[in-house]
């Protein structure tokens, strides 16, 4: 599987934040394009499932035979993801994730149970696996977040090992990035970019996980939505669950997995939802055209939506015996 193949062309340009108001609620239940592609695969309410962002049909398989198996979602969720982190080739999540500007690879990554409870890890370094201390910090703190050196030594005493996550072709693209040093997150450059992963069991208990690298070659500290609660990830066991891929700084200015909870919450289908989240950001940024923003959504009846900015994001779901990879709708059809 290629990389992030998504956040192309563009400056971190400055982003709006507008109110979902009549007017936008009347645009939003068909916005630009939005019933001229029905490539989003027809849900039949039957669980469990699994869906995913990008092409990760190893990953969402895994989810799926670890619930099969009896595992939690949550359980199924990391298990999943763990499939994409140990992916060396991927350079977004993981091992070989794409380092900051300084060469260091520094790893994000959260996770939410039906509970409501609540892990994430931030900037964390040289632990492969940050989904899965994600849970610990969950399960085994007084905390929700741990970050940095912190987050690290937590992960050791916890039994994980450090290792050099950047690889050899990693390290090569970082140098010769450096001839040049520009700082522009690219749209679709790859193919691939953060994995949010959700899963529902056979008795619609929900949870979710996000994980990343984040942005290639970001300022040292930097920090996106995924690992944010309400922005990369969000799960309400009585509705659904959402998570995000992208641009992560526009994500996290709308929270916007928490936002399509709360449309679902209204009534909304998980497609809706996620059209109108995306439109959250377009109303009130004139440089959308310059990133890219994608959800995934699932509510308590197995039903899945998925939407983004531009063409090019991919979703798998795993759902009545099929693993699919699909193209979700879009908005810029230019």
């Amino acid at each position: 599987m290629k990389r992030r193949n998504f956040l192309q062309k563009a400056a971190l340009g400055s982003v709006g934040i507008t109110a979902l108001g009549s007017s936008l609620a009347a645009t939003a239940a068909t916005p630009k394009g939005a019933k001229d592609k029905q490539d989003v695969p027809v849900s039949n309410s039957l669980l469990p499932v699994v869906i995913a962002t990008w092409s990760v049909k190893q990953a969402t398989k895994k989810a799926w035979q670890s619930m099969e198996q009896g595992s939690s979602a949550l359980d199924a969720v990391i298990a999943g993801c763990a499939i994409e982190e140990a992916n060396a080739l991927g350079q977004s999540v993981g091992i070989g994730g794409l380092p900051d500007r300084d060469g260091r690879v520094t790893l994000d990554a959260c996770v939410m149970n039906e509970k409501g409870d609540y892990g994430a890890v931030l900037c964390m370094q040289n632990i492969k696996h940050p989904i899965a201390v994600a849970k610990k910090v969950m399960e085994d703190t007084p905390h929700v977040i741990l970050a940095g050196v912190g987050a690290e030594e937590f992960a050791v005493s916890q039994g994980f090992k450090r290792e050099n996550l950047l690889t050899e072709q990693s390290k090569k693209d970082w140098e010769i990035w450096k001839k040049t040093s520009k700082y522009k997150p690219i749209i679709n450059i790859e193919n691939h970019d953060t994995i949010g992963m959700l899963a529902i069991d056979k008795n619609g208990t929900i949870s979710g996980g996000c994980t990343t690298s984040g942005l290639a070659y970001k300022m040292s500290g930097r920090v996106g939505d995924s690992a944010i609660v309400g922005s990369g990830l969000f799960v309400d066991n009585e509705i659904g669950a959402a998570t995000a891929t992208g641009l992560g700084e526009e994500v996290l200015k709308t929270v916007g997995s928490y936002l399509i909870v709360e449309l679902m919450r209204q009534g909304k289908s998980p497609q809706e939802a996620c059209e109108q989240a995306i439109l959250r950001i377009i109303e009130k940024t004139p440089n959308f055209e310059d990133f890219q923003v994608g959800y995934i959504a699932v509510n308590k009846k197995g039903e899945t939506g998925a939407y983004s900015i531009h063409e090019g994001f991919t979703a798998t779901t795993y759902q009545d015996q099929k693993n699919t990879t699909f193209n979700p709708n879009f908005y810029n059809k230019k």
